[in-house]
């Protein structure tokens, strides 16, 4: 019989009245406020449906917006690309991945950093590949060496070269996106099956303060009309493109995910969304803005329960710094935000490997964060609590007299109930010297050299993979 977990462990930043207060003044703010928006369809889609425009501002009564939240899917299931079950996206379920489109890349070994290119996009999807905590991908690096019109098709024909896993794809437009989704139906064998079996999640977003640009509103029509799902958060920055308060920061980012939520399920009720909020925070000392401030955190957070009131799948972060380099700081860093991600149950995280404020990106720190969500992972599993775990009658046997090393119930029970590092050290000092005495960094560098040499990804059918080639090359942009 297998032991079941009844509670899992969790935490909370705000009480159900805060979460009341926070709907009701993103209600308001959608209704007395409004945003601006331009695209003819989706103005269309909101006036028909009894929403006000006035100089391309919408204002969108509460009502709608709780319709729309009713057709919502809760949960979400995305596959791989080989049509198998990767992710159910919704509850309390954490997924971690890889980020997107960084400038810099850190070169292992020297911590160099140099512009990205499409060679950096396919080494960071076989990385994600091999590494076992990482359950999806983004491209990582946006290589600089291409034009933006064919950049993000050229990304997603390499990641999907070089994993299997789901991928969080990023578009320029309308029309590089609608390219995806063919090589996605040519990968699934068709477009009834893809829509039967998503193999990929699109990231949308508006435009802070309370705008909503033509492009992603292209984007967020197409993905609601093929059944794909998409992700519709928002970035707006602390202290510059949204007020500095935590509950002002939230109140917003919320109404601008709910805005592009109402459009997508007018187009398409039922489709699958996910919503989210980048809570930036610029540093009033450095104007720089910041991925792991405390404020950033605390409004992330609220932003991750607001959406669990609203029982809607969430996007989210894990695994990224503001240091420079896979250092201390970042170790901490990334650890501690990973950790909240998934005690607060975050479902959809990505950045893992992110590194200077989001700007460049680490391998090695991809290898560090691999092992450390497992060992989150591991405490998520929580606590067993029965009789074969108390084990009373063991230390009536064993207490007084003897020792539990030994004994069967450890036997039986030590495998499942102690988690093996394979990159963090557990060893005497004298072993840690006489092996070398490596950092971590170091560690984490060799274990990227063996992963390197020995990984090969699954690859796609030769006939698949001609089409796609042939697509891909008669893009234009």
């Amino acid at each position: 019989m297998t032991e079941e977990i009844t509670f899992s462990p969790t935490l909370s930043f705000i009480s159900d009245a805060d979460k009341k207060k926070l709907f009701a003044s993103a209600l308001r703010l959608l209704e007395e406020i409004g945003q601006k928006l331009e695209h003819k369809e989706a103005l269309t889609l909101l006036t028909d449906a009894g929403a006000t425009v006035e100089d391309n501002v919408v204002k969108i009564p509460s009502g709608l917006v709780e319709k729309a939240l009713k057709t919502v899917p809760s949960s979400i299931f995305v596959y791989n690309r080989e049509g198998e079950l990767a992710m159910e996206l919704g509850g309390r379920r954490s997924y971690y991945g890889t980020g997107s489109d960084l400038i810099y890349r850190l070169k292992p070994g020297t911590q160099e950093r140099h512009h990205c290119r499409l060679e950096d996009v396919v080494e960071a999807a076989r990385l994600a590949d091999a590494l076992p905590n990482l359950d999806f991908v983004m491209s990582f690096a946006h290589p600089h060496e291409l034009d933006p019109n064919t950049a993000y098709l050229a990304s997603f024909k390499a990641m999907a070269e070089n994993t299997v896993k789901p991928i969080v794809n990023t578009a320029e437009g309308y029309d590089d996106l609608y390219e995806i989704w063919k090589i996605s139906a040519i990968l699934r064998g068709g477009e009834q099956e893809l829509r039967d079996k998503p193999y990929w999640i699109h990231y949308a977003e508006p435009s802070s303060p309370l705008n909503h640009p033509d492009k992603s509103i292209d984007k967020l029509l197409l993905c609601a009309e093929k059944g794909m799902p998409v992700i519709y958060s928002p970035a707006p920055i602390a202290g510059s493109t949204a007020p500095m308060t935590i509950a002002g920061h939230v109140t917003q980012g919320l109404a601008e995910s709910l805005f592009g939520v109402v459009i997508h399920q007018l187009k398409a009720a039922g489709a699958p969304i996910l919503m989210g909020m980048g809570a930036a925070v610029l540093d009033m000392a450095t104007s720089q803005c910041s991925y792991n401030a405390p404020e950033y955190l605390m409004a992330y957070l609220t932003m991750v329960e607001m959406t669990k009131y609203l029982n809607v799948p969430n996007w989210g972060y894990a695994g990224t710094t503001d240091a420079q380099i896979p250092d201390g700081q970042a170790t901490y860093e990334a650890g501690l935000l990973t950790f909240l991600s998934s005690t607060i149950g975050s479902n959809l995280n990505h950045d893992v490997g992110y590194v200077d404020f989001g700007r460049a990106g680490s391998l090695e720190m991809m290898v560090i964060m691999n092992e450390i969500i497992g060992q989150i992972r591991r405490m998520q599993q929580g606590v067993i609590v029965n009789d074969e775990q108390i084990a009373l009658d063991v230390i009536k046997e064993v207490g007084l007299t003897d020792h539990f090393l030994s004994h069967a119930h450890t036997l039986k029970h030590f495998k499942t109930t102690q988690w093996r590092p394979k990159l963090l050290t557990r060893q005497a000092f004298h072993t840690w010297e006489e092996k070398g005495s490596k950092p971590l960094l170091q560690r984490a560098n060799e274990q990227l050299a063996k992963i390197q040499k020995k990984h090969t990804p699954q690859p796609i059918e030769e006939q698949k993979a001609a089409e796609i080639d042939k697509l891909v090359a008669g893009f234009k942009g």
